[in-house]
């Protein structure tokens, strides 16, 4: 992918963030964004082979739009300042993200404040076996790539239903199980870069399953 290319389109639509420049520049944002989904597609494949339990997400099903969603945030600008999608994408889990900014790009992955019933989902797991999720998140490499959780608003108390004094208490308190790296654009421009994408998508599979298995099962 003509990485350069995406990034210095983005940086002129943040300049020009409006929907008459956009309408003008419609061809070069068709350019870019056909390029992303190309790379997104040989993303789907490799990771396909890497992992028997993928879920096939062509690159058309993983983008994002780019479109802020004005509706809930009406003080955003109309469009974002990044490309981003989401692979292994199964329906009703936590998908693998990617972001590719301006300033920053991240991989994430996880589940961002869950509804009800997926939470409570997930607290039932931490309260069965809540040492392997622990384990995961403890393990050397994962913690240098992705440190804690994804901090987010806790509850002060123990949910309804466990014990202030529960084992795994820190963790039953979350609202958000959700991991994620950021590194400089810049990073996205040496030849190493999807080696790194493949890298962290293998080092966050055992979070991401984890989650995924609390909330199917």
């Amino acid at each position: 992918m003509n990485y350069k290319n995406l990034v210095a389109f983005l940086k002129e639509l943040q300049k020009n963030n409006n929907k008459e420049w956009m309408d003008a520049n419609r061809k070069w944002y068709t350019e870019v964004r056909n390029d992303f989904i190309g790379w997104l597609d040989q993303l789907n494949a490799q990771l396909a082979e890497i992992d028997d339990e993928y879920y096939d997400t062509p690159g058309k099903k993983g983008i994002n739009r780019i479109n802020n969603n004005l509706m809930f945030h009406p003080n955003k600008p109309i469009y974002k300042d990044h490309f981003g999608a989401g692979l292994d994408k199964r329906p009703n889990t936590g998908d693998f993200y990617i972001e590719i900014g301006i300033e920053r790009s991240i991989f994430a992955g996880g589940l961002w404040r869950p509804d009800p019933k997926r939470l409570r989902s997930i607290r039932d797991a931490i309260d069965y076996d809540g040492e392997k999720l622990k384990e995961i998140l403890a393990k050397k490499s994962f913690k240098k790539l992705f440190g804690t959780l994804y901090a987010d608003a806790k509850l002060i108390k123990a949910p309804k239903g466990y014990r202030n004094d529960h084992l795994h208490i820190d963790l039953l308190r979350n609202k958000t199980f959700a991991v994620a790296t950021e590194f400089s654009t810049n990073e996205v421009y040496k030849d190493d870069f999807d080696k790194k994408v493949i890298s962290a998508y293998r080092e966050m599979l055992p979070f991401r399953r984890y989650l995924n298995k609390a909330v199917t099962v």
